[in-house]
């Protein structure tokens, strides 16, 4: 079992494996192997090498959204999908006026698409969200399935709800990223939690249910 939280020496990120935990993933020499190999391969090394790029160009400069359209361009990406949820409409389409204004092709795919009503997935009314009684349920899986038919090179993700974006990643195909992650709390700044987990929010998170 690996435990990089609880490990404070970090002696991989200076080289220096002998600075490390007992089971350190450092170890496992075959499995090391196995993913410098695979880094070689074509698209890999071309998403390595351009990622360390935007790393050094950018750092602490950059923000992600600029980050983003300087990744896609240094991998000669043309045609980027965009997943998004209904509820950041207005960002999904300010990210796509940025996208096409850098002259890339933009494909995007709302969550509703398909129309499908809740019951589909077997829910009870007492299940759903409170006076929603015909809510249309969001579609991941056809998001992923109509961005693949239409052959993006990449693929951002926007504002997906926690297992929606689970299935999305799982069905597309090209190369993805994830510009902003879904928290209605928070204003979809899901470490703003984590930053109170021991002051304000202490008692809400480390309170078990039953």
């Amino acid at each position: 079992m690996y435990t990089c939280t609880n490990c404070v020496l970090q002696g991989c990120s200076r080289g220096k494996m002998d600075e490390s935990l007992p089971h350190c993933p450092s170890k496992e020499k075959e499995i090391q192997e196995k993913a410098k190999k695979l880094f070689l391969e074509e698209e890999n090394i071309k998403i390595a090498y351009n990622a360390a790029l935007i790393e050094a160009e950018g750092y602490g400069q950059m923000t992600r959204v600029e980050e983003i359209i300087a990744f896609a361009k240094k991998c000669e990406y043309k045609k980027i999908g965009l997943v998004f949820c209904i509820g950041l409409f207005k960002e999904a389409k300010t990210f796509q006026n940025l996208l096409t204004y850098h002259d890339f092709e933009v494909i995007s795919v709302l969550c509703k698409n398909g129309g499908i009503e809740k019951n589909y997935l077997g829910l009870d009314e007492e299940e759903k969200i409170p006076g929603e009684c015909d809510e249309i349920m969001c579609n991941p899986i056809g998001q992923a399935l109509l961005l693949n038919q239409q052959k993006t090179d990449f693929n951002v993700i926007l504002g997906l709800c926690v297992g929606h974006d689970t299935l999305v990643m799982k069905y597309l195909e090209a190369p993805m990223t994830t510009l902003a992650v879904k928290d209605r709390v928070t204003g979809h700044n899901p470490l703003a939690t984590i930053y109170l987990s021991q002051g304000y929010y202490q008692k809400k998170l480390y309170q078990k249910e039953g």
